[in-house]
């Protein structure tokens, strides 16, 4: 309770006074302040990103939420509201550019991953039905399918003979992962697709793979991957950093998995969650990358 209280008081009240303050110690706002004191990426973003949705300013305020294609319109009206000459102070300028780009591309880059995942996979959509049977062909690439609907699709860990009843959850979202994983790191995937099938530490590949995808899509939507894209991405995040994120999470699960050596597959929501709280661990150091 006193913890909140004093949140409460410091954004309302002392706040405001200690930012009036260093104006007139360092002639600069706040914001200036950021971009001059702050290394470029998540410590800067972060930081502006915050600044801004606690401004008095609704134009500063309205900054969060600004289009892409809006960014540099939007950086001048800040300019204006804030009376910093433009001419003088054209290192602020960029930097606040990339800040704003860099918020307003993540709240896209969420949007588009959320529209993938309710995209229900459809085996009536040809489509669909391609993807599904590249990530056979990738995985498996010395086994061809005898049919559609077949008991080998456990070879690559779906739970049945039918593979579209495990993207309800995530959608093509998650087919879509699965495929780009097993097709830009081919040997990587194949690796781990024979390591989940240990006789003692084995899990299902494919289950696994799209309860990950579960994973990246609730760290995106929560806010907590803002640090790895912030400082990954030097202006608008794009789906294939999402994916490449996907990506580093079935790399480091697997080792995680054989590094714990689970008592049985029984466990695997007790170490799932440990994981998680591993990556959260990291991605609130704001100097991390995590990477493959």
């Amino acid at each position: 309770m006193f913890v909140s209280l004093w949140g409460y008081l410091y954004s309302h009240f002392f706040r405001v006074w200690l930012k009036w303050i260093l104006r007139q110690l360092t002639g600069k706002c706040e914001l200036q302040r950021i971009c001059a004191g702050s290394k470029e990426g998540s410590q800067r973003t972060l930081k502006i990103e915050y600044s801004l949705e606690l401004s008095k300013s609704k134009v500063l305020r309205n900054a969060v939420h600004v289009d892409g294609t809006e960014v540099e319109k939007c950086v001048t009206e800040i300019m204006k509201e804030k009376k910093i000459n433009m001419q003088k102070d054209i290192g602020f300028k960029k930097s606040l550019q990339v800040c704003l780009l860099q918020i307003s591309g993540y709240k896209k880059l969420y949007l588009d991953v959320e529209n993938l995942r309710k995209v229900p996979y459809d085996s009536d959509n040809e489509e669909h039905e391609k993807q599904l049977i590249q990530l056979w062909n990738l995985l498996m690439p010395h086994e061809n399918l005898k049919a559609r609907i077949t008991k080998q699709w456990c070879d690559i860990g779906f739970q049945g003979d039918d593979p579209k009843t495990d993207f309800r959850g995530m959608g093509m979202l998650g087919l879509v992962n699965l495929v780009y994983f097993s097709k830009h790191y081919t040997s990587e995937a194949r690796q781990i697709l024979s390591h989940s099938n240990h006789p003692t530490l084995g899990y299902s590949y494919a289950i696994v793979g799209i309860n990950l995808t579960e994973m990246a899509y609730s760290l995106l939507k929560s806010g907590a991957l803002k640090s790895h894209l912030y400082n990954l991405v030097p202006g608008l995040p794009q789906m294939e950093h999402f994916h490449q994120f996907y990506c580093y999470l079935v790399h480091e699960f697997d080792k995680f998995w054989f590094e714990e050596e689970p008592e049985s597959i029984m466990y695997f929501n007790q170490y799932r969650e440990k994981f998680h709280e591993k990556v959260k661990g990291l991605l609130r150091d704001y100097n991390k990358l995590l990477t493959l």
